[in-house]
């Protein structure tokens, strides 16, 4: 390419994103619909001042023809609502789903750090009470054969089909 001969297609990039295939084709329709609707007026006025005698159906046609144009262009917009409620909004910065999505975000991070903060506070202070004293550090060991239905010698056993306080 060192010819020094420029191409004969530039690509550039887009000012503007595409429209989704539906709603440009719900435009390209309504474009045609309407561009035959405008000839049909033209037609019809020019017809009329001619004197022609088949001005007055073109007429009548016409009329027809612009509420067919006007349905497509409704058409589009509906179209064009229906896919942003579908596929989502458009990415703008004044988009409430935006700013509620981001909220939502904010809300679980802040969630998510308050309870690793409590998780380490609550492992720190286990192991500063265990530490302070030899006494200390046997309680969970003797709690947990408490809570297992450890008895000494001289502990009443209960009946059967009686609940144990241990």
């Amino acid at each position: 390419m060192g010819t020094g001969r420029r191409e004969l297609w530039v690509e550039e990039p887009a000012g503007r994103r595409r429209l989704p295939d539906p709603v440009r084709a719900a435009a390209v329709r309504a474009g045609l619909i309407v561009a035959l609707t405008l000839i049909q007026a033209v037609a019809a006025y020019l017809f009329t001042l001619a004197g022609v005698w088949s001005a007055f159906p073109l007429v009548l046609s016409g009329v027809g023809s612009t509420v067919v144009a006007t349905w497509s262009v409704l058409d589009v917009w509906v179209t064009r609502q229906v896919w942003k409620q579908r596929y989502g909004v458009v990415s703008e910065p004044s988009s409430t789903a935006r700013q509620l999505r981001r909220e939502r975000r904010t809300a679980r991070r802040a969630a998510r750090e308050a309870a690793r903060i409590r998780k380490r506070r609550e492992r720190t202070a286990g192991r500063s009470a265990a530490a302070s004293s030899g006494e200390a550090a046997d309680a969970p060991r003797v709690a947990a054969r408490g809570a297992a239905g450890y008895r000494g010698a001289g502990a009443p056993r209960s009946g059967r089909g009686e609940l144990s306080r241990a």
